[in-house]
């Protein structure tokens, strides 16, 4: 994944191709099906770029002697911090063994020295934010990297020297918006865990952590403004909560990948955890004509309910500084609403009858009027424009629903109304079956539905999402990977590029790689 050099020469994929230099080798896992080397045409690149023009001329590629560094004709320099710390932990992903065992660079022999990255853009972005405009794409003419050699495949792995054959890369992403959402709620999920996966995004180019904060089951996001929220809403108020060191942390490490940082706040519905720090802010539900004790959905009619929302929204707009916030919108249970009395007073005086959708449009539409001044955009599950709320123009669409011919017939209407659309329905991991699942996973396509080219070019692309519900610290890896990987080509590459048989032969390889470096990552972190 690339660093948000807007305009710019796509600085990791050129190194993530310099990394699977390394990826054909033996590290030691054997699959009881695994291809022969060889099977793909391009080795074990993952995702696969948009061009690969490749040559049988080799090069020797030294451990102790290569390295990364700034071309004189590049805009950026020493000075960005964000391609420095990049050059440094590319080169011990490249090189794990010789880097870890210091070896004297005197004793090395090499063809190829350096990998010199030119950013062309006059305005590198070197201190910004990853953003919907930033520029990944990446023109290698004849560099001298990407596979090892088919017939070195089984060079040991504390052999420091290998063979790298020349390559020319042309590459850019075929969908701006390539995200994956992690649940914190209903399974907290350590600073360890969410660091390590967002290492694991970067070497398959997802460029949105969709964060899904908080939920009914707890309220680990810790406020400043009502610090009360996670105090009584948290599975622990100390041990189980993300400080606000925490959140900048995570924004941070995200950065240096070039990864947005997206939060959802989930409202009215999945709000349980919140009422236990934010008095009357829930709907009190009515078991006949006495309260019920339990508490439904965000109380909509009371204008305290809006005051709060104004305040906490301010804060989380400060917080996290990507230009949008998920606002979640999905799932309301009218139950409790139609229950209360003072609700059912409301509805009257609105003239919404019976119909609960059009006091959760009336709720949706002040929440989003307050979102608007915080000058943020916003995303929203599809069940808010399925129930007919006024939206902003650039409002994202996330379809999460039904089957196939269910989401591809959303996907039409969404942008049929002139929306950006999103697409998750496919890619709920959470969801597994038995055997090579990940084929159906490949094979779904965000922009597969009867649309005009018009309509397709609002589709921005499409996230993976793991809820958290059978998901925690322990399994948490081996449930994502390497099945979002097939979601991260499917939303990098061509929409060509469907051959699952070479494919596999990819992926297998990108798996060993992905085994090894989330050690790497997990244990340095």
């Amino acid at each position: 994944k690339t660093p948000p050099l807007s305009r710019q020469l796509s600085f990791t994929t050129l190194l993530l191709a310099v990394v699977v230099c390394r990826a054909t080798q033996d590290y030691g896992y054997k699959d009881v099906e695994e291809p022969t080397l060889g099977d793909s045409q391009y080795g074990s690149l993952w995702p696969l770029p948009q061009k690969v023009q490749m040559s049988t001329v080799a090069f020797k590629l030294s451990g102790v002697s290569f390295q990364i560094v700034d071309a004189k004709e590049s805009s950026s320099g020493a000075s960005c911090s964000l391609l420095q710390n990049a050059y440094r932990r590319y080169d011990e992903y490249i090189f794990p063994i010789s880097r870890m065992q210091g070896q004297n660079k005197k004793k090395a022999f090499a063809s190829v020295s350096e990998l010199q990255v030119w950013i062309t853009s006059a305005d590198s972005e070197c201190d910004n934010y990853p953003s919907v405009t930033s520029d990944e794409s990446c023109e290698c003419p004849g560099m001298m990297f990407v596979f090892l050699v088919g017939a070195l495949s089984q060079v040991p792995y504390s052999q420091s020297i290998s063979d790298i054959n020349r390559t020319e890369i042309q590459d850019f992403p075929r969908f701006t918006h390539r995200g994956l959402l992690l649940d914190s709620s209903r399974h907290f999920l350590p600073i360890k865990v969410i660091l390590a996966n967002l290492e694991a995004m970067a070497w398959n180019k997802f460029n949105v952590f969709h964060w899904h904060i908080v939920d009914d089951p707890s309220f680990p996001y810790m406020s400043r403004t009502f610090p009360q929220l996670s105090q009584q809403g948290a599975y622990h108020p100390y041990t189980h909560v993300y400080t606000p060191s925490d959140v900048k942390m995570i924004i941070e490490f995200a950065r240096l990948r070039g990864i947005r940082v997206v939060s959802e706040f989930d409202t009215p519905g999945h709000t349980q955890s919140w009422g236990k720090g934010q008095k009357d802010l829930l709907t009190p539900c009515y078991s006949g004509a006495s309260p019920s004790g339990s508490f439904g959905p965000v109380n909509p009619i009371l204008n305290t309910t809006y005051d709060f929302m104004a305040m906490f929204f301010k804060e989380v707009s400060t917080v996290f500084p990507d230009a949008y916030i998920h606002l979640g919108g999905d799932e309301v249970d009218f139950s409790c609403w139609k229950s209360n009395p003072d609700i059912q007073k409301f509805m009257a005086q609105q003239g919404f009858g019976t119909d609960y959708s059009k006091l959760e449009s009336f709720y949706i539409q002040r929440l989003l009027d307050i979102v608007t001044t915080t000058n943020k955009g916003y995303m929203i599950w599809q069940e808010v424009i399925d129930n007919g709320v006024k939206l902003k123009a650039d409002t994202l669409i996330h379809v999460w629903k039904g089957n196939q011919q269910q989401y591809q017939a959303e996907m039409a209407r969404v942008t049929a109304s002139g929306y950006q659309a999103l697409l998750s329905t496919p890619w709920y991991l959470n969801r597994i079956s038995y055997g090579q699942d990940w084929q159906a996973a490949y094979k779904a396509d965000p922009q597969d539905f009867n649309g005009t080219d018009a309509q397709k070019k609002l589709v921005v692309g499409g996230e993976a999402c793991l809820w958290g519900e059978y998901v925690d610290a322990t399994n948490l890896t081996p449930r994502l990977w390497p099945r979002a990987s097939a979601v991260g080509e499917r939303l990098w590459s061509d929409k060509d590029v469907k051959d699952t048989n070479d494919a596999y032969s990819r992926l297998i390889q990108h798996q060993k790689r992905t085994v090894l470096f989330n050690y790497v990552a997990y244990y340095k972190i």
